[in-house]
């Protein structure tokens, strides 16, 4: 019988698109359980910097005995494959290992569009270039080392809209649905070598690029008013939700919908 194994104290997450509100979240509460992090940004350097701040603090507040992580930062185009390979071989000249033990995929992109006749071709390819390639390479290059250690766990940031709703247009819907597919494909296959595969799917989360506040959402579907605990979410809650992952290594092939209330 496999053994029980859910320690992730001294594991190394990585986590792409940690400059922005959700990213951020999940490295602050993955941080606070001791584990290493290699956090990824496209353009907003100063973001990031003030993320490794708050961490050095966040350190200071405890016993270096108790929280000591290392943390590293890298510029990545999430679209880039070249890039996404750089990225690994500086995973492993800085943390010595050749893939991480945990892999949040939650950069994303989405151009709210509702109308698909207003969509263009090439903005149809650059959301799922993003929102879905980038989440299959980074699973690609993640896995061997997982199924090296046979440990891993793999959580994707997906959305309502791979479920059917939300406030964006079909490309942003399918570029979610296709990252769930993927999601429940790798989670059968990989589930014998130790490695979880779930994604958490957000809607209406405030303090974002997205979802900046109420006022960003107002008229639409995504109204506050339209969701039934009557309030926007927020990035730490989507946080609880990768860290409950990480933790529990009995659930795979799962989304959790995180959206209020919102179908």
């Amino acid at each position: 019988m496999a053994a029980i194994d859910n320690a992730v104290d001294g594991k190394l997450a990585l986590i792409t698109g940690a400059s922005g509100g959700i990213g951020a979240a999940c490295a602050r509460a993955l941080y606070l359980q001791n584990i290493n992090l290699a956090l990824t940004y496209s353009s907003s350097e100063d973001r990031i910097r003030a993320l490794e701040e708050e961490l050095w603090a966040l350190r200071n507040d405890h016993s270096p005995d108790a929280l000591n992580p290392v943390v590293s930062t890298h510029k990545v185009d999430v679209g880039s494959a070249a890039d996404l390979q750089r990225l690994f071989k500086s995973i492993r000249e800085l943390h010595g290992q050749d893939g991480p033990d945990i892999l949040v995929s939650n950069a994303g992109y989405g151009k709210r569009i509702p109308d698909i006749a207003d969509i263009s071709i090439d903005e149809f390819d650059y959301t799922i270039s993003i929102n879905l390639r980038a989440a299959f390479i980074l699973s690609k290059l993640s896995i061997p080392h997982m199924v090296a250690q046979r440990w891993g766990r793999i959580v994707f940031v997906s959305s309502l809209a791979a479920h059917g709703g939300g406030i964006n247009g079909c490309h942003y819907a399918a570029s979610k649905a296709g990252l769930h597919g993927l999601m429940k494909n790798l989670a059968t296959k990989h589930a014998k070598d130790g490695i979880t595969v779930n994604d958490v799917a957000p809607a209406m989360i405030g303090e974002t690029g997205m979802v900046p506040d109420e006022k960003a959402v107002e008229g639409s579907a995504g109204d506050v008013r339209n969701i039934p605990v009557g309030r926007l979410g927020v990035p730490r809650e989507v946080a609880n939700v990768v860290v409950m992952f990480c933790q529990t290594g009995y659930l795979t092939g799962q989304s959790v919908l995180l959206s209020g209330g919102l179908k």
